[in-house]
């Protein structure tokens, strides 16, 4: 491993842009759960263990028809939490070491929790690819509208595990509104706020192509069950002949010619950036 971090170290000197691609394990030292199979899921959430719920079936839009109250215990709950949350050490060294590549870097995260802004990095430099738990739209949806959740407070019985009303309502038509995430078996989904990252982010992997960028790309605690930031790393490494450095305490291998460390986020992160930033 210590061959594979100086190796890591190297890269990012010698690299001009910065992609920091990270799942749910990037918010693990924040003291923020991954849901990380079923029992993950349910010691974060005993109640969904009492109903028998995997996070899959309950991160379902179909609950805010059927039982809006327990949609907006489970979502109410992690708004709280993201809220109360301060990003850990490792977001501002991957900042600082954006920043020293005169900038040129971009962040993709599977993550609805909003700790890349808050710990400071720019919204243009961002994709949220399955939403924000911090913006919200219709259930219906009635309009393609998505508003921010800020002061939007949702109060929680959590002995019945059941937000309390008044539950927060769409502002054009008054039916339940939802927080603006790609949720399972949804259809309702209003993408057009990812679509505009989305096309920042294209804008900038065309210019790191057309200067001929060498490009290293960071990937910490992107797992295997929904493997979309796994997959986007190692098509943009393949595309732009970049570097993957994949900081995994248990899915840690990687296609060859890239580098595993297999460490958590935040010990990753520190150990190939020492002495860099």
């Amino acid at each position: 491993m210590e061959q594979n971090i100086q190796k890591a170290k190297q890269v990012l000197k010698e690299a001009d842009a910065i992609l920091i691609a990270a799942g749910a394990g990037m918010g693990v030292d924040s003291g923020l759960p991954d849901f990380r199979g079923a029992e993950g899921f349910w010691r974060a959430y005993p109640i969904a263990k009492k109903l028998g719920l995997r996070f899959e079936e309950l991160a379902n839009p179909r609950w805010f028809v059927e039982n809006p109250k327990l949609a907006w215990a489970f979502y109410g709950h992690r708004l709280n939490l993201y809220r109360k949350t301060n990003p850990h050490q490792g977001f501002y060294i991957l900042k600082k070491l954006g920043e020293k590549k005169n900038n040129n870097y971009f962040v993709f995260t599977s993550n609805v929790d909003g700790q890349f802004q808050k710990a400071g990095y720019p919204e243009n430099k961002i994709v949220e690819i399955h939403g924000s738990i911090h913006h919200l739209q219709c259930t219906q949806p009635c309009s393609e509208d998505i508003w921010s959740a800020d002061g939007i407070e949702v109060n929680i019985d959590e002995e019945k595990f059941e937000a309390i009303p008044p539950l927060p309502t769409c502002k054009h038509c008054g039916n339940i509104a939802r927080p603006n995430i790609l949720m399972f078996n949804d259809w309702q989904w209003i993408p057009t706020r990812t679509e505009s990252q989305e096309f920042r982010f294209s804008l900038w992997l065309d210019k790191v192509a057309s200067r001929g960028d060498k490009l290293a790309i960071i990937e910490i605690g992107a797992g295997k069950a929904v493997p979309t930031v796994r997959l986007t790393s190692e098509r943009i490494a393949d595309a732009l002949n970049a570097t993957l450095i994949r900081i995994n305490p248990r899915d840690y291998d990687v296609p060859p010619g890239h580098i595993s460390i297999p460490l958590g986020g935040l010990e990753g992160i520190k150990r190939i950036t020492e002495g860099l930033v």
